[in-house]
């Protein structure tokens, strides 16, 4: 056909027939702009059908031929440098990408399908704070309505509650307008109110679904809300119509790598960095893949290479460091002090090289300089996390109170009968990765990792409370009848399930912070074992107290506060051994190093299993390990690492004298009456 001699109503015609076609028949589409070509020459509308219909057909070659060359002609077109965007991704260009993308949202800003765009890329990258405004632009600019303009600008300034009004009123006068739905599921993931979101958004699929950017936000509030298997199958039906989406790949491999499989996460990582080669957060992902993995050199390299394009990452540095078995060399401790010298560095960036200069210094026997960066790291770290340590006395107070010996014989037979879990609890750096890694080697114990199941319980038994407890949970889980116990337990066993991949009898469940829960476990799971790794209270908390956790933990960053929540601990522990006499087994570190036989014995015979030679040989064990003993539970045993805190003692007063009597009387408890 031709439209030489055509008016420019046909031409529109035949550009808007084309582009119609585009969604349902790329290829007829190529046809009918090629058509328009030959009649009329090098119209841009036209080239960029063409090139859009490449794209579509996964014929990136000629999709970059076409898109390139009309993107330098058309340097203020915005939906020319989306296009050629979107045929670059797919061409694994993704630096070229999000550099095409970037300049259509700076040329038009008001274009909702870029922002989109730009905030996959940038969630590819682990650039969470970009992605989401990215994201909130793409709400903001999705909606011509103008009281939704107004609700999506209010949510996009972080005006929460102006926002949550807007949104209601909106759906007062159109109940299924699945716009307002999602802003308002956004608005209850800020605000904490998971299971408010997460019906928002699946009633939004429900009415529209179609409605991609809903489900990809249904996918992320299923994975924070701890639902990894139900976030899996919507990004999975994303992937399905769009297999090339940076972001959703790399959800995907961020929730994969939640529920222990790692190597299909490490390959989409590699992919990944092939396609943002130059971008040092997508690199530390993939080496914290790598490394949980037991690939330690990879993981070397990966860190190294995020080091290489940003000296300045000091997670990167951190992590490094974090490996433990890791010694960094006298150019690494100097490029570290430069970086610290300098006036402009970030908080968290300063705060990962403190803590990693603490390590490197330690290494070469500096144990004062060591300890003034330890000391550093942990202040800016507990300015950006305040702790109370009469907070977690009061709820110690309150459990002791609660949980008597006569409140759990009331309660005996009731709660799941699975066997199942074998729950490793106590602090952080006490040895339970260790004992982890024992059992583990039994060929009837499956390790996992630490599985935050228990505490999401918590989080929805504490908004059955009273809030003016200090843990209104414990409250709650008092007037829980034997029917309820038994459903939270099967509960938990359900959703562990995806944690599970050997089929073995039993598996191990390694949340230290547990022990605040043993009530809840024992009554919703009594025939599951419970294991309290226990270390010398000054090892166990310096140990912390050098170690920048990635989150939680707040009590860690200060001495006093460390020495608090250990006796804490030991005070909760003691009165769980009186209320429920042999329900936990402990573990003492230093004995466990000293008599490994006979300790790893006693292990096995309080879980019911017979002894397996394996089990003293747990560093053959080549399972994923996520913790920060992961490499040094690949060695044998060492006592060296026992009395390593000695060094740092002259810096000790603060822990000793909040420890009190707990230091005095260890391995045993004191006299807490």
């Amino acid at each position: 056909m031709s439209f030489a001699s055509e008016p420019t109503g046909s031409l529109d015609v035949a550009l808007a027939h084309a582009s119609r076609l585009l969604e349902s028949d790329p290829a007829l589409a190529g046809e009918q702009a090629t058509e328009i070509i030959r009649a009329v020459g090098n119209h841009p509308m036209a080239l960029l059908l063409l090139g859009a219909s490449h794209t579509a057909r996964g014929q990136t070659r000629q999709a970059l031929d076409v898109l390139g060359p009309l993107a330098n002609a058309q340097p203020r077109w915005a939906p020319a440098h989306i296009e050629l965007g979107h045929a670059l991704a797919r061409a694994g260009q993704g630096d070229e990408a999000l550099a095409a993308m970037r300049h259509a949202v700076a040329v038009q800003p008001d274009l909702p399908q870029a922002w989109l765009a730009l905030g996959n890329h940038l969630a590819a990258l682990g650039d969470t704070e970009g992605a989401q405004t990215a994201f909130a632009n793409h709400v903001r600019f999705s909606t011509r309505d103008p009281g939704l303009l107004a609700a999506a600008t209010a949510l996009h300034e972080n005006r929460i509650p102006e926002a949550e009004s807007l949104l209601r009123e909106q759906l007062k006068k159109a109940p299924t307008d699945v716009a307002a739905i999602r802003m308002l599921a956004e608005v209850a993931a800020r605000l904490g109110r998971q299971e408010d979101a997460e019906n928002l958004l699946a009633r939004c699929l429900e009415l529209a679904p179609a409605f991609d950017a809903a489900r990809q936000n249904y996918a992320l509030v299923l994975y924070r809300g701890n639902k990894p298997r139900e976030a899996l199958i919507q990004i999975d039906t994303l992937l399905a119509q769009d297999p090339a989406n940076p972001g959703y790949r790399n959800l995907k491999a961020v929730i994969l790598s939640r529920v222990g499989e790692y190597e299909p996460a490490i390959a989409i990582y590699a992919d990944i960095v092939a396609q943002y080669p130059k971008h040092a957060k997508i690199w530390l992902s993939y080496g914290h893949a790598l490394k949980t993995a037991g690939h330690q050199d990879r993981a070397v390299a990966a860190y190294r290479k995020s080091i290489a394009l940003d000296a300045g990452f000091g997670e990167a540095y951190w992590s490094l460091a974090n490996l433990k078995t890791f010694r960094f060399s006298a150019a690494d401790l100097d490029a570290m002090q430069a970086q610290l010298r300098r006036d402009d560095l970030d908080t968290d960036a300063r705060l990962h090289f403190e803590f990693a200069v603490g390590k490197a210094l330690e290494d070469l026997g500096d144990y004062a300089g060591s300890f003034a960066h330890y000391e550093r790291g942990n202040v800016l770290r507990l300015g950006e996390l305040p702790y109370n340590a009469d907070d977690t006395s009061l709820r110690v107070r309150r459990a002791k109170q609660l949980f008597t010996g006569e409140f759990f014989r009331e309660r005996a037979g009731r709660g799941a009968e699975a066997a199942d879990p074998i729950f490793i609890v106590g602090l952080p750096r006490a040895g339970s990765t260790l004992i982890e890694q024992i059992l583990s080697s039994h060929s009837a114990v499956e390790g996992t990792m630490e599985l935050p199941e228990i505490i999401s319980m918590t989080r929805v038994l504490r908004q059955q409370g009273d809030a003016a407890q200090a843990m209104p949970y414990y409250d709650a889980l008092t007037q829980l009848d034997a029917a309820a116990l038994r459903d939270l337990g099967e509960q938990y066993i359900e959703r562990t399930r995806i944690h599970r991949k050997e089929g073995t009898p039993f598996f191990i469940d390694k949340m230290p912070n547990n022990f605040s829960h043993v009530a809840l476990i024992h009554l919703i799971l009594p025939n599951a074992k419970i294991i309290d790794a226990r270390r010398h209270p000054l090892a166990c908390c310096f140990s912390g107290y050098k170690q920048h956790f990635a989150r939680g933990q707040n009590f860690s960053y200060n001495l006093a506060d460390l020495g608090r929540y250990y006796r804490d601990y030991v005070e909760l522990m003691a009165h769980y051994d009186a209320a429920l006499p042999g329900r936990v087994h402990r573990v003492i570190y230093e004995t466990l190093v000293d008599d490994t036989e006979a300790e790893v014995r006693r292990l096995l015979a309080y879980c019911g299993l017979p002894f397996e030679e394996q089990c003293l040989r747990f560093f053959e064990n080549a399972r994923p390990v996520r913790t920060a003993s992961s490499e040094q539970v690949r060695q044998p045993i060492y006592r060296e690492g026992v009395d390593h805190w000695r060094h740092y003692e002259p810096w000790l007063g603060p822990l000793k004298s909040a420890l009190g009597p707990v230091l005095e009387a260890y391995p045993k408890a004191p006299d807490f009456s």
